[in-house]
């Protein structure tokens, strides 16, 4: 082929030229432009490295392609028919309307790769090979299992072989030794038979020819039938013996000596008994079964079991009768070991938040004061307006955490507000500035330097018209409580509690205060701390909300506090919220107690739960038996006053509260209305918490008690009790209204009383959410009638939680004014939200005279 220029050879091949002029660069040929002249050599050398690059092997040394991939794309068209357009009704085609042919073009595109032969069959050859490969090794490795196996198995079978034939050969000498020993004692024998029979020969000469005749006698006797008996050696008889079995011989070399000794004396120990303790734990203690010490105390006629408790009396009688020498136990020893606990506690001491009691008068402003700094509304459910159990809040403020402790102002609070001042760091003392320094005030006062805690006052109110802080500043002067700017050591902030004014000062001085005073707690050491209210709960049992000092009280331990103990079930903080554990200066609402506790008894977390038990008990038996003396020394006291003035009659009580600490601060005022002025003395047969029952009527009927529920109501049973024996039952939700009544009963001076009469009961079975009439409960009128204008009472557990009016009443859809009992209907209650379950109480206030 003659030579062309490039731009003629890149026509021929099918590429633009500058395309080729760059594949010919790449190749190491530079021949300018495309009208350049391209060779033979050229062309085959622009071929060769194209080849090269591809990375395909041709037939004879040079490269080719391993697969093809091609394209082929066919067009065709179809023909389809459009239907023509439907009429009005849409039920056949329009009139002179003709259905047209649409031409639709399809295009079709395939796609096929082809790969050469050779290169699949070498691919599948290299596969199979590896198949094989993998299969030898397998091969080879079960091989060598199975090897291993056969060898560990055979080397088995030796060993084994070897302690047979082992056993074997020992047994061997063991029967030939045997044997020996036997023919020798055989030939031992025979020797001295011989020995023997030496002097008996002549006599058995004499009777030879005897023996001869009755031997040929013998020989010559025939059976029956004329033939001679044989006569067989029993050694040769056809019976085979079976071979003895060679027992293996076991020698036990015995020294005839043990490792025990006798004693020589019996052990006499010190036995320590305690109040009461349990047999099984004073048969540890003596070192016996508690099958014998159950023995002694039957023959002693005393039946118990393993786990019976016994006095301190009985457990002496048995270790004395057992030998031992009994220590009774020194009554105060649990109570000693137990403030040593709480004295001793060590420890790295870490800061700790302030606990702050807010004091005052009542209706200073002490729960609103709070309710600004917890931004909650607790003072609008407090019934009539006033705090009349301790509450205890966490708070946590933007300059530190602080715990709260709010007290009633009333007087009669004052043990509450005592406990109050015990437990508290800081004091913060509320006056109101139109009202001034009160007899409440000077109480708190009095306890907070009884305790000797530090006192911040808090001049409330200071919005209003009326107010005077100076005169505040003057009054407390005289009660000598000097403010900072007067010479003294007291902070007089000036702040509302409405407003919100001056509650930032108020803080930064609480904290100042407890920055001054370095409160400081250990955290690492059993939790202690005290009870600062408790309650009774139809659900959850015993409830006491506590106050922790040291320590962290931890969800499941063990508590001890005053007559009670019990493992801590479930925690919550004051807003309800389940939590684990309550650190120092943390007040947390704890269940699990065997019963209510004490308000102010100290709470300590204990290892020991059968020592808490034991002082538990130990306490209730020296309360009970001081009540007795109590009671004892009371009748004889009531003996001699009706001796000697006569008859005086006496107003019986029995009170029911809702909290452990109204029941103590409602008692107290009641015993102490008696005076030399009135002519009835009032006495509380009993006091406790939680809902009225019959046990409460029982002891009603039985001294002539008037009843008084403060904040709990009485069951179904109990009121049916209270109307057939005619018990006179009050129910008050203001302790003012109480210690009044009582008062005026007592001083017979009263006057026509504003009564509640219950007219209705309703039971709330669901309650429907709506957006339009917001909660309407679903209830049915178990008792009496239910009217739409009459004021109600929210009771959950027969206790009250809320006290307000309805909103709506209606009886399906039509709004209706009463609705009477067995009847069911929706009742809306303003501004409250109840739950399934509760009960709504209807009452009504009439006037009743008044009859002692």
């Amino acid at each position: 082929m003659r030579d062309v220029t490039v731009k003629q050879f890149a026509e021929v091949v099918g590429v633009p030229a500058d395309r080729l002029l760059v594949q010919l660069v790449e190749a190491g040929m530079h021949v300018g432009d495309e009208n350049a002249t391209i060779t033979e050599t050229q062309k085959t050398q622009l071929l060769d490295f194209l080849r090269d690059s591809h990375g395909k092997r041709g037939a004879i040394g040079t490269t080719g392609p391993r697969k093809i991939t091609l394209k082929r794309k066919s067009i065709s068209e179809l023909q389809t028919t459009v239907p023509a357009p439907r009429g009005p009704a849409g039920r056949g085609p329009a009139r002179g309307a003709r259905s047209e042919k649409k031409i639709v073009t399809v295009e079709v595109r395939k796609k096929r790769t082809y790969v050469k032969r050779a290169d699949l069959v070498s691919e599948e050859n290299e596969r199979l090979e590896e198949v094989a490969a993998e299969k030898a090794r397998i091969e080879a490795e079960e091989q060598a299992r199975l090897e291993a196996i056969h060898q560990e198995k055979e080397a088995t079978r030796k060993a084994e072989e070897a302690r047979i034939a082992d056993e074997e050969s020992r047994l061997k000498a063991a029967e030939e030794e045997k044997r020996k020993t036997e023919t020798a004692s055989q030939k031992q024998a025979v020797a001295d038979a011989e020995a023997q029979s030496a002097s008996r020969d002549d006599g058995r000469q004499k009777k030879a020819p005897e023996a001869e005749r009755k031997q040929k006698r013998d020989e010559d006797k025939h059976t029956r039938y004329g033939r001679k008996e044989l006569h067989v050696d029993a050694s040769k008889s056809g019976r085979r013996k079976k071979k003895p079995k060679a027992r293996r011989r076991v020698t036990i070399e015995s020294t005839g000596e043990h490792g025990f000794e006798r004693p020589t004396a019996p052990v006499i120990y010190e036995v320590e008994v305690p109040e009461n303790i349990v047999v099984s734990d004073l048969a540890q203690k003596m070192s016996v079964k508690t099958a014998e010490v159950i023995m002694v105390m039957m023959k002693m006629g005393v039946m118990a079991t393993i786990n019976q408790l016994i006095d301190q009396d009985t457990a002496i009688l048995v270790v004395e009768e057992m030998g031992h020498n009994a220590r009774p136990m020194q009554d105060n020893a649990l109570e000693t070991e137990l403030v040593e606990q709480i004295r001793e506690v060590s420890g790295e001491r870490l800061p700790r938040p302030p606990v702050v009691t807010i004091m005052g008068h009542v209706d200073h402003g002490k729960t609103s004061l709070l309710d600004f700094i917890r931004t909650t509304r607790v003072a609008e459910s407090e019934a009539g307006g006033i705090t009349q159990h301790i509450g205890a809040y966490h708070v946590e403020t933007s300059r530190g955490v602080i715990s709260f402790l709010d007290t009633p102002g009333h007087a009669a609070f004052t043990a509450m507000r005592a406990r109050g001042a015990q437990v508290t760091d800081i004091v913060i003392l509320v006056v109101a500035a139109d009202d001034g320094a009160k007899p409440q005030t000077q109480e708190a006062i009095q306890h907070a330097r009884a305790a000797g805690v530090p006192i911040v006052v808090a001049v409330n109110k200071i919005d209003r018209p009326e107010a005077d802080p100076e005169r505040v500043k003057n009054e407390l002067s005289a009660l000598e409580v000097i403010p900072e700017d007067w010479g003294g050591d007291t902070q007089f902030i000036p702040v509302s509690a409405k407003t919100g004014e001056g509650i930032d000062n108020l803080l930064d001085a609480v904290l100042l205060q407890a920055e001054l005073l370095e409160l400081t707690a250990v955290h690492d050491c059993p939790a202690t701390g005290i009870v600062v209210e408790s309650s009774l709960d139809k659900g959850r049992g015993a409830v006491a909300t506590i106050l922790v000092q040291n320590g962290v009280l931890n969800k499941g331990d063990l508590i001890l506090t005053g007559q009670e103990y019990g493992r801590v079930r479930a925690m919550f903080d004051e807003h309800g919220k389940a939590i684990d554990s309550a650190g120092p200066s943390m007040p947390a609402l704890v269940l699990g107690l065997s019963s209510v506790p004490n308000a102010g008894d100290d709470v300590i977390a204990v290892a020991n739960e059968r020592k808490a038990r034991e002082l538990a008990d130990l306490r209730q038996e020296r309360f009970r038996d001081a009540r007795l003396a109590k009671q004892q020394q009371a009748r004889m006291e009531d003996v001699f006053s009706q001796v000697g003035k006569g008859q005086v009659p006496t107003l019986n009580i029995v009170l029911k509260a809702d909290v452990q600490g109204s029941a103590e601060a409602l008692s107290d005022a009641l015993a102490g209305i008696t005076s030399d002025e009135t002519d009835v003395k009032v006495k509380v047969v009993s006091s406790g918490v939680g809902g009225i029952n019959e046990s409460d009527v029982n002891l009603a009927v039985a001294s002539n008690a008037v009843i008084i529920g403060f904040n709990v109501r009485a069951d179904t049973s109990s009121r049916n009790m209270v109307e057939e024996n005619q018990i006179d039952l009050k129910y008050y939700s203001v302790i003012y209204d109480a210690i009044d009544d009582v008062k005026k009963a007592a001083s017979g001076m009263l006057s026509p009383e504003l009564k509640e009469e219950i007219i209705g009961l309703a039971e709330v079975k669901e309650v429907f959410r709506s957006r339009k009439l917001g909660d309407i409960a679903g209830c049915i009128v178990m008792e009496g009638v239910v009217r739409r204008s009459a004021p109600i009472r929210v009771l959950r557990d027969n206790i009250v939680i809320y006290e307000g009016e309805l909103e709506s009443l209606r009886r399906f859809k039509d709004d209706v004014s009463e609705v009477k009992a067995g009847t069911e209907c929706g009742i809306g209650v303003k501004n409250y939200s109840v739950e399934a379950g509760d009960q709504i109480e209807v009452f009504e206030r009439i006037e009743v005279a008044r009859e002692l």
